[in-house]
Protein backbone atom coordinates (compact mmCIF):
# COMPACT_ATOMS: atom_id res chain seq x y z
CA UNK A 1 0.00 0.00 0.00
CA UNK A 2 1.27 3.57 -1.28
CA UNK A 3 0.89 5.67 2.11
CA UNK A 4 3.65 8.66 2.06
CA UNK A 5 1.13 11.33 2.51
CA UNK A 6 0.21 9.92 6.04
CA UNK A 7 0.87 12.41 8.88
CA UNK A 8 -0.30 10.54 11.79
CA UNK A 9 1.68 11.42 14.41
CA UNK A 10 3.55 13.79 13.04
CA UNK A 11 3.62 17.41 14.97
CA UNK A 12 3.42 20.29 12.79
CA UNK A 13 3.92 24.01 13.41
CA UNK A 14 1.89 26.97 11.42
CA UNK A 15 2.38 30.03 11.99
CA UNK A 16 0.11 32.45 10.78
CA UNK A 17 -2.26 29.38 10.88
CA UNK A 18 -5.47 31.06 12.28
CA UNK A 19 -6.17 32.43 9.01
CA UNK A 20 -5.89 32.25 5.17
CA UNK A 21 -3.52 30.14 3.71
CA UNK A 22 -2.37 28.78 6.59
CA UNK A 23 -5.63 28.12 7.80
CA UNK A 24 -6.10 26.29 4.53
CA UNK A 25 -2.76 24.51 5.07
CA UNK A 26 -3.96 23.63 8.54
CA UNK A 27 -7.02 22.28 7.93
CA UNK A 28 -5.51 19.53 5.50
CA UNK A 29 -2.60 19.01 7.76
CA UNK A 30 -5.41 17.80 10.04
CA UNK A 31 -7.11 15.80 7.88
CA UNK A 32 -4.10 13.85 7.02
CA UNK A 33 -3.48 13.01 10.26
CA UNK A 34 -1.00 15.21 11.88
CA UNK A 35 -0.70 16.86 15.27
CA UNK A 36 -0.82 20.75 14.61
CA UNK A 37 -0.12 23.76 16.63
CA UNK A 38 -1.49 26.74 14.54
CA UNK A 39 0.31 30.55 15.99
CA UNK A 40 -1.20 33.89 15.62
CA UNK A 41 -1.07 37.08 16.76
CA UNK A 42 -4.59 37.96 17.36
CA UNK A 43 -5.61 35.94 20.54
CA UNK A 44 -9.56 35.88 19.50
CA UNK A 45 -9.01 34.99 16.16
CA UNK A 46 -6.92 32.26 16.83
CA UNK A 47 -8.82 31.12 19.57
CA UNK A 48 -11.34 30.86 16.67
CA UNK A 49 -9.14 29.18 14.24
CA UNK A 50 -8.55 26.38 16.98
CA UNK A 51 -12.35 25.76 17.73
CA UNK A 52 -12.88 25.67 14.35
CA UNK A 53 -10.45 23.09 13.34
CA UNK A 54 -10.98 21.19 16.10
CA UNK A 55 -14.38 20.56 14.70
CA UNK A 56 -13.71 20.34 11.48
CA UNK A 57 -11.32 17.03 12.19
CA UNK A 58 -13.37 15.59 15.28
CA UNK A 59 -10.63 15.24 17.41
CA UNK A 60 -9.87 18.35 19.42
CA UNK A 61 -6.87 16.98 21.01
CA UNK A 62 -4.54 16.98 17.66
CA UNK A 63 -5.04 21.12 17.44
CA UNK A 64 -3.23 23.35 20.00
CA UNK A 65 -3.35 27.20 19.28
CA UNK A 66 -0.63 29.78 20.45
CA UNK A 67 -0.34 33.63 20.40
CA UNK A 68 2.81 34.56 19.60
CA UNK A 69 4.94 37.55 17.69
CA UNK A 70 7.07 36.46 15.65
CA UNK A 71 8.94 39.07 14.81
CA UNK A 72 10.23 38.71 18.76
CA UNK A 73 13.03 36.48 19.66
CA UNK A 74 12.06 35.60 22.50
CA UNK A 75 8.32 35.12 22.00
CA UNK A 76 9.44 32.92 19.25
CA UNK A 77 11.97 30.73 21.02
CA UNK A 78 9.16 30.26 24.00
CA UNK A 79 6.19 29.27 21.56
CA UNK A 80 8.31 26.65 20.05
CA UNK A 81 9.06 24.99 22.97
CA UNK A 82 5.67 25.31 24.29
CA UNK A 83 4.95 23.76 20.96
CA UNK A 84 7.28 20.70 21.08
CA UNK A 85 5.53 19.97 24.62
CA UNK A 86 2.00 20.07 23.33
CA UNK A 87 3.10 17.92 20.15
CA UNK A 88 4.52 15.31 22.30
CA UNK A 89 7.97 16.74 22.19
CA UNK A 90 8.08 16.34 18.35
CA UNK A 91 7.78 18.68 15.52
CA UNK A 92 8.71 17.08 12.09
CA UNK A 93 7.65 20.27 10.07
CA UNK A 94 7.23 24.23 10.07
CA UNK A 95 5.28 26.26 7.98
CA UNK A 96 6.79 29.84 8.21
CA UNK A 97 3.62 31.33 6.62
CA UNK A 98 2.99 34.45 8.69
CA UNK A 99 3.62 38.01 7.31
CA UNK A 100 1.92 41.38 7.02
CA UNK A 101 1.18 43.22 3.55
CA UNK A 102 2.98 46.02 2.37
CA UNK A 103 0.36 48.69 0.89
CA UNK A 104 0.63 51.07 -1.94
CA UNK A 105 3.58 52.65 -1.16
CA UNK A 106 5.42 54.78 -3.72
CA UNK A 107 9.26 53.95 -3.19
CA UNK A 108 10.00 58.33 -2.91
CA UNK A 109 7.03 58.31 0.06
CA UNK A 110 8.03 54.78 1.56
CA UNK A 111 9.37 55.64 5.18
CA UNK A 112 12.13 53.37 6.80
CA UNK A 113 9.94 52.45 9.40
CA UNK A 114 7.34 50.99 6.92
CA UNK A 115 10.05 49.13 5.12
CA UNK A 116 11.17 47.83 8.52
CA UNK A 117 7.69 46.96 9.26
CA UNK A 118 7.20 44.51 6.79
CA UNK A 119 10.93 43.29 6.53
CA UNK A 120 10.48 42.51 10.86
CA UNK A 121 7.34 39.54 10.35
CA UNK A 122 8.43 39.10 6.84
CA UNK A 123 12.13 38.04 7.09
CA UNK A 124 13.23 38.31 10.65
CA UNK A 125 9.88 36.59 11.34
CA UNK A 126 10.94 33.92 8.92
CA UNK A 127 14.64 33.67 10.65
CA UNK A 128 13.66 33.53 14.25
CA UNK A 129 10.77 30.63 13.60
CA UNK A 130 13.14 28.75 10.66
CA UNK A 131 16.07 28.98 13.70
CA UNK A 132 13.85 27.89 16.76
CA UNK A 133 12.74 24.55 14.52
CA UNK A 134 16.33 23.61 12.46
CA UNK A 135 18.28 23.55 16.34
CA UNK A 136 15.18 21.38 17.52
CA UNK A 137 14.83 19.06 14.56
CA UNK A 138 19.01 19.01 14.54
CA UNK A 139 19.25 18.37 18.02
CA UNK A 140 16.35 14.92 17.89
CA UNK A 141 18.56 13.71 14.44
CA UNK A 142 15.09 13.03 12.42
CA UNK A 143 14.96 15.41 9.82
CA UNK A 144 12.57 17.00 9.04
CA UNK A 145 10.61 20.09 6.71
CA UNK A 146 10.66 23.59 6.52
CA UNK A 147 8.71 25.55 4.53
CA UNK A 148 8.29 29.23 3.99
CA UNK A 149 4.94 31.01 2.49
CA UNK A 150 7.00 33.21 0.13
CA UNK A 151 4.96 35.29 -3.10
CA UNK A 152 4.87 35.64 -6.40
CA UNK A 153 5.85 39.33 -5.53
CA UNK A 154 9.30 37.72 -4.92
CA UNK A 155 9.42 37.05 -8.65
CA UNK A 156 7.35 39.90 -10.54
CA UNK A 157 8.16 43.24 -10.45
CA UNK A 158 5.89 44.55 -7.47
CA UNK A 159 5.18 48.11 -8.31
CA UNK A 160 4.22 50.53 -5.14
CA UNK A 161 4.79 47.64 -2.78
CA UNK A 162 8.83 47.10 -3.41
CA UNK A 163 9.48 46.79 0.46
CA UNK A 164 6.84 43.44 0.14
CA UNK A 165 8.78 42.07 -2.55
CA UNK A 166 11.62 42.60 -0.94
CA UNK A 167 10.61 40.35 1.95
CA UNK A 168 9.29 37.92 -0.20
CA UNK A 169 12.82 37.69 -2.35
CA UNK A 170 14.77 37.44 0.81
CA UNK A 171 12.78 34.62 2.19
CA UNK A 172 13.12 32.59 -1.43
CA UNK A 173 17.08 32.96 -1.08
CA UNK A 174 17.27 32.39 2.71
CA UNK A 175 15.23 28.97 1.73
CA UNK A 176 17.89 27.94 -0.85
CA UNK A 177 20.75 28.56 1.41
CA UNK A 178 18.58 26.79 4.17
CA UNK A 179 18.09 23.84 2.10
CA UNK A 180 22.08 23.26 1.64
CA UNK A 181 23.23 23.98 5.11
CA UNK A 182 20.64 22.15 6.52
CA UNK A 183 20.77 19.04 4.62
CA UNK A 184 23.57 16.96 6.39
CA UNK A 185 20.60 16.99 9.27
CA UNK A 186 17.83 15.65 7.25
CA UNK A 187 16.28 18.67 7.00
CA UNK A 188 14.04 20.17 3.78
CA UNK A 189 13.53 23.58 3.11
CA UNK A 190 11.21 25.16 0.77
CA UNK A 191 8.95 27.65 -0.49
CA UNK A 192 5.59 28.24 -1.29
CA UNK A 193 4.84 31.33 -3.56
CA UNK A 194 0.95 32.26 -3.96
CA UNK A 195 -0.62 34.10 -6.48
CA UNK A 196 -3.59 35.89 -6.03
CA UNK A 197 -5.29 34.40 -3.24
CA UNK A 198 -8.61 35.44 -1.22
CA UNK A 199 -7.38 36.51 2.43
CA UNK A 200 -8.15 39.41 4.48
CA UNK A 201 -4.79 40.48 3.16
CA UNK A 202 -6.33 41.06 -0.54
CA UNK A 203 -9.90 41.36 -0.06
CA UNK A 204 -9.20 45.15 -0.80
CA UNK A 205 -7.52 44.10 -3.82
CA UNK A 206 -10.02 41.14 -5.03
CA UNK A 207 -12.81 43.18 -4.53
CA UNK A 208 -12.08 46.21 -6.47
CA UNK A 209 -13.90 46.30 -10.34
CA UNK A 210 -10.83 47.61 -11.68
CA UNK A 211 -8.06 45.70 -10.31
CA UNK A 212 -10.72 43.00 -10.79
CA UNK A 213 -10.87 43.53 -14.55
CA UNK A 214 -7.11 44.37 -14.55
CA UNK A 215 -5.83 41.04 -12.82
CA UNK A 216 -8.21 38.35 -13.91
CA UNK A 217 -8.00 38.22 -17.38
CA UNK A 218 -4.47 37.08 -16.85
CA UNK A 219 -4.79 33.87 -14.27
CA UNK A 220 -5.24 31.12 -17.06
CA UNK A 221 -7.40 29.50 -14.06
CA UNK A 222 -9.53 32.59 -14.29
CA UNK A 223 -10.58 32.53 -10.29
CA UNK A 224 -9.04 33.87 -7.66
CA UNK A 225 -7.12 31.40 -5.68
CA UNK A 226 -8.32 29.77 -2.37
CA UNK A 227 -7.01 29.03 0.95
CA UNK A 228 -7.74 25.30 0.34
CA UNK A 229 -5.76 25.39 -2.86
CA UNK A 230 -2.49 25.07 -0.33
CA UNK A 231 -3.81 21.86 1.30
CA UNK A 232 -2.32 20.13 -0.93
CA UNK A 233 1.18 21.18 -1.54
CA UNK A 234 1.11 21.36 2.51
CA UNK A 235 0.47 17.83 2.97
CA UNK A 236 3.30 16.87 0.61
CA UNK A 237 5.90 18.86 1.44
CA UNK A 238 5.52 17.51 5.21
CA UNK A 239 5.33 14.12 3.82
CA UNK A 240 7.55 11.78 2.97
CA UNK A 241 6.36 11.47 -0.49
CA UNK A 242 8.69 15.07 -0.75
CA UNK A 243 11.39 13.06 0.83
CA UNK A 244 13.98 14.05 -2.00
CA UNK A 245 12.43 17.94 -2.68
CA UNK A 246 14.60 20.35 -1.33
CA UNK A 247 15.70 24.45 -1.92
CA UNK A 248 12.69 24.58 -4.08
CA UNK A 249 9.82 27.04 -5.07
CA UNK A 250 6.38 26.02 -5.73
CA UNK A 251 4.55 28.69 -7.57
CA UNK A 252 0.42 28.30 -7.06
CA UNK A 253 -0.95 30.96 -8.77
CA UNK A 254 -3.48 29.32 -11.58
CA UNK A 255 -0.79 29.80 -14.01
CA UNK A 256 -0.82 33.69 -13.53
CA UNK A 257 3.28 33.92 -13.79
CA UNK A 258 3.15 32.04 -17.34
CA UNK A 259 0.72 34.09 -19.01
Amino acid sequence: MYTPFDLSNRGIVITGGNGGIGLGMARALLAAGARVAIWGSNPDKTLRAKGELAAACGEPERVHAFVCDVGDEAQVDATFAASADALGGRIDACFANAGVGGGAAPLVEMSLEEFRRVQRINVEGVFLTFRAAARHMAAHGRGGSLVATASTAAIEGAARNSHYGASKGAVTSFVRALAVELARHRIRVNSILPGWIVTDMTERSVHNEKFAGAVLPRIPARRWGDIDDFGGIAVYLASDAAAYATGEQFVIDGGYTKF
